[in-house]
């Protein structure tokens, strides 16, 4: 008691538990690097892995102009290894020791103890390592200089000998047939050190790409390092009631579960799934049904139970669809496991399966047609993914099996908005992995207009506008008298314009919203995520915010666009409003940013933090979007790459493509240096970054 007295407790910090990169997760330590070697985003130049053995190979670049470096030691080494000529089998090509090759070893063969922590705002946020490699400097050059030696010997050895003499060498040999190898002699070859070296040799090697510290998809990866549901704190492992935590301690003897009667693997009583813990009883009863709605999946699991439990469980094995629980793929098709139809991994199959969940989150009807064109599966599996969540209609395609549960949406904004913000992640996705088009990401008018009127009628929207204005007239009828005082204070004219009260300066038909508020999201059919408009956050007045919500708005928005350029120099419109998205994400419910930012708000703002537009002469021609073709850049950052950065922006101004010829001799001119290749390749990437 003494010792507790002395040592009082300071703080409690939240322990959560991140799931979205288990199994995936990765320490490397790196040698003590020498003086003319930075572990930075530049000196990655390719990096390659073998999965199975988990070995991994770093190609980095040596910086060859530091005054550590002993260039006359280097070109000694590159001559050794490649010799006078050069060619594409080369290993330094410019003549010069130049890059460094490190491999891995495992650490430590069981690595369940460790874990990878990150702190953000009294959370600590623990995801568990899947392997621990040290990474050591690898020397095959020098057996690779060896080689090359012991040739150069051999062929001045041997001279220009004859065949005659050639044939005065030949042996007899004896052929012998081995015989057939038993089961122990072929274990034992099996477990030799010979036959695992060579099966570790037939492994290939899967080539990365390596993505540094300050690049977006960095950042969005940094994102899984937190717990997706942090805020209900959804980690069951680290909340345990009495019972349950008693029966960790004590688990019951195999004798008394052996005396319990067995169940066919398919049927579990309700008496047996209320013995099981929470999660189990919301993952078994999720798998079976498949589509439920949080009020029906409570009654399932009797009275007393408590909701934000309920919540917290369900949001690790079901996503939400128009209010609606839908089971995760991944919860159906375990790893390791495959289609009973095609065969297909159940990898493939998850993915297909989150394709089909993604088009019931923006609409109620599917055409089975249209999910088999992109997903190229079979119609037997494509058939389950949509037997599992609708029902067919003759003519129409399928509809969601369950009425928009308006409820749920309303009583629980907070998990709508962070369900929609993981179904924005599973989008980008899905983009990459099946190259969608935009008729496949937006339903089409028609489609929209017809479906819209089911979920909210004339006169629902005709109340929701007037309780809005009944909830906005206060405060601006405040703001309209203390401006028209002050008008009267400085003797202004009476026709002075108030602010405050303004019909939205810019037309609807050149700049439209950004799809960055919960109104938004890209839905035409007035779903987010199962989320009317109504429910999203306080609309502004005209698209005006009204009162000192100004401020706090372009201030933050201000703090997110310089903060954004000062690491990515150069960026598109539409790459640019990834990002910003990206920081909603990580936003808390509630924040000033979410009452909606137009696309020409966002584009004055990089003006006004000292960005420029850059105007690419692209083709007439050219596939890309204009958000696309909107080049915006960091005209003056402060750093050594300031001037090299505005010459390679005047000479993208002339002409959308550029040899690096032209590039690296325009530099010269306009720098007064002489850069070699490697030099512009380094001026080039700390520039364009985010669009190497």
């Amino acid at each position: 008691m003494a010792n507790e007295e002395d040592d009082p407790i300071i703080q409690e910090i939240d322990v959560f538990l991140a799931r979205s990169l288990l199994e995936k997760l990765y320490l490397f330590q790196y040698p003590i690097r020498p003086a003319s070697m930075t572990y930075d985003d530049v000196t990655h130049l390719s990096a390659k892995i073998k999965p199975k053995q988990q070995k991994v190979e770093l190609e980095m670049a040596i910086d060859t102009l530091n005054p550590n470096y002993c260039r006359s030691k280097g070109e000694q080494i590159a001559l050794n290894v490649d010799g006078t000529c050069t060619d594409e089998t080369s290993t330094y090509s410019s003549k010069l020791m130049d890059k460094q090759t490190f491999c891995s070893s495992q650490a430590a063969s069981n690595v369940s103890r460790y874990a990878a922590a990150v702190y953000k705002k009294g959370e600590l946020h623990l995801t568990p390592l899947h392997g621990i490699l040290q990474l050591r400097p690898s020397f095959t050059y020098l057996d690779k200089a060896d080689a090359k030696h012991r040739e150069r010997e051999a062929a001045n050895e041997g001279g220009d000998s004859s065949q005659d003499e050639a044939e005065d060498d030949v042996k007899q040999i004896t052929v012998r047939f081995s015989r057939p190898e038993t089961e122990q002699a072929r274990q034992r070859r099996v477990q030799s050190y010979e036959f695992l070296q060579k099966r570790q040799a037939e492994e290939h090697w899967v080539h990365l790409h390596y993505y540094g510290l300050k690049d977006s998809r960095s950042e969005h990866e940094r994102q899984y390092l937190f717990s997706q549901g942090h805020g209900l704190a959804e980690n069951t492992e680290l909340i345990k009631s009495p019972s349950e935590y008693l029966m960790m301690l004590m688990p019951p003897s195999v004798e008394e579960e052996t005396d319990k009667p067995m169940a066919p693997s398919n049927v579990l009583s309700m008496a047996q799934l209320r013995t099981l813990p929470l999660a189990d009883q919301i993952k078994i009863l999720m798998k079976n049904v498949k589509v439920m709605p949080f009020a029906n999946l409570m009654s399932l699991l009797g009275s007393g139970t408590d909701p934000t439990a309920v919540l917290r469980c369900v949001q690790q094995v079901a996503l939400l669809v128009q209010g609606n629980w839908v089971v995760k793929s991944d919860v159906l098709y375990p790893k390791d496991t495959s289609s009973p139809h095609s065969g297909v991994p159940a990898e493939v199959l998850c993915r297909g399966r989150d394709f089909v969940m993604w088009k019931f989150t923006q609409d109620r009807w599917v055409v089975r047609k249209e999910v088999a064109a992109v997903t190229k599966l079979c119609p037997e599996d494509v058939k389950d993914f949509l037997e599992h969540m609708s029902v067919a209609r003759i003519n129409k395609g399928w509809e969601f099996m369950l009425p928009y549960d308006e409820d749920f949406v309303k009583k629980h904004p907070d998990i709508v908005q962070r369900q929609q913000m993981l179904w924005m992640g599973i989008q980008a996705k899905l983009e990459k992995v099946y190259n969608l088009l935009k008729e496949h990401l937006t339903p089409k008018k028609q489609e929209a207009q017809s479906a819209h009127p089911l979920l909210v009628s004339g006169e629902q929207r005709v109340n929701m506008a007037k309780a809005k204005v009944k909830q906005n007239y206060g405060q601006l009828e405040k703001e309209f008298q203390k401006q028209k005082a002050e008008m009267k204070s400085n003797d202004t004219s009476a026709k002075t314009d108030v602010p405050n009260v303004r019909v939205k300066e810019e037309p609807v038909s050149e700049e439209e919203p950004m799809d960055t508020s919960a109104h938004s999201e890209g839905l035409n059919n007035g779903l987010v995520n199962g989320l009317h408009p109504a429910q999203g956050s306080p609309d502004p007045l005209n698209g005006h915010l009204p009162g000192g919500c100004i401020d706090r708005v372009a201030q933050e928005l201000k703090a997110f666009v310089s903060s954004t350029f000062k690491k990515q120099f150069v960026l598109t419109l539409s790459e640019l409003k990834r990002l910003f998205n990206l920081h909603l994400a990580s936003l808390p419910p509630g924040h000033t940013l979410f009452s909606g930012i137009s696309d020409k708000m966002l584009q004055d703002m990089v003006l006004d933090t000292g960005c420029k537009q850059i105007l690419v002469p692209f083709p007439p021609q050219t596939a890309a979007s204009p958000d696309e073709l909107k080049v915006y850049a960091l005209w003056e950052a402060g750093d050594t790459y300031d001037q090299h950065r505005q010459v390679l922006l005047e000479i993208f101004s002339k002409n959308y493509r550029v040899r690096r010829n032209v590039i690296q001799n325009q530099l010269s001119q306009e720098c007064g240096e002489d850069l070699n290749k490697q030099e512009v390749d380094r001026v080039l990437k700390v520039s364009f970054c985010s669009l190497w």
